[in-house]
């Protein structure tokens, strides 16, 4: 009910050009408890007192204005539902996919997020079609030399070079410095992933459930992929002696793993 009011709200508004839901509520993994995911895409910005105004007729609680990675409104529905409303601008949004799929443009680790946000939102306003256009063109097989960008750039992050997260990982471990092994580790791990739903041509679904994800969707995993990823965790603070050994492991099977694919 509140959901629906607000969305009802924002599309009256003449800055608002597309509404889209993301998350797990845009496909079938969700509750009636889960969290709502709300993309607003504006030509201008809306002001804080517009939206507020709005946020106040729908909202318990309210955050308005958060911008710890973008610019977000968090707030919980009257219903009890929190719901993180993004504001974006379209055309800057269109610019970043674009970078990636059609410049090839890598990064470190979470390099399509972004293009896999656009082609699993659900639409709920599109004022042109803007946003269902933008949809349909990026609606393309994984770029080969995307593929390869990201997997190049992503395994000289892993191993091989000095600034690599293997060497830091190492040294951090020989200081005994556990939150900067626990840093590196989640920056190899961001690498990995991006390796990983590379090789086998899948959009990166962000930071939630990769491992389930990667096993479900994969077509090509390295050997004991699960289990060697458990046994690291494990082993991060519990054997500290064994993770050189665990990072090793991961990163050799998942070069053999790519070299299947040659």
């Amino acid at each position: 009910m509140y959901f629906e009011k607000l969305c009802a709200y924002l599309s009256e508004l003449p800055e608002v050009e597309s509404i889209a839901l993301g998350g797990s509520r845009a496909g079938t993994r969700y509750d009636e408890k889960s969290d709502y995911d709300l993309y607003v895409y504006e030509k201008s910005p809306l002001s804080e007192e517009t939206r507020l105004n709005i946020l106040k007729e729908c909202c318990s609680y309210i955050e308005l204005g958060n911008h710890f990675w973008e610019l977000e409104d968090n707030c919980t529905l009257k219903d009890g539902i929190d719901i993180d409303i993004l504001h974006r601008n379209l055309d800057a949004f269109s610019k970043d996919i674009s970078s990636v799929v059609v410049d090839h443009v890598a990064h470190n680790g979470y390099t399509t997020c972004m293009w896999h946000n656009l082609l699993h939102s659900k639409i709920l306003f599109d004022r042109e079609g803007k946003f269902r256009d933008l949809q349909e063109k990026y609606t393309v097989p994984y770029p080969s030399q995307l593929k390869k960008n990201v997997i190049e750039r992503n395994m000289r992050l892993l191993s091989g070079n000095l600034p690599s997260y293997d060497k830091q990982i190492i040294k951090a471990l020989k200081r005994n410095d556990i939150v900067s092994v626990n840093h590196r580790t989640a920056a190899y791990m961001e690498s990995y992933f991006d390796i990983i739903f590379a090789m086998n041509e899948l959009t990166h679904p962000g930071e939630k459930r990769m491992v389930q994800i990667a096993l479900e969707q994969a077509r090509v995993l390295p050997q004991d992929f699960e289990k060697n990823l458990t046994v690291l965790y494990q082993d991060l603070f519990a054997h500290p002696q064994n993770v050189e050994h665990d990072i090793v492991t991961l990163t050799e099977n998942l070069k053999l793993c790519l070299s299947t694919l040659a």
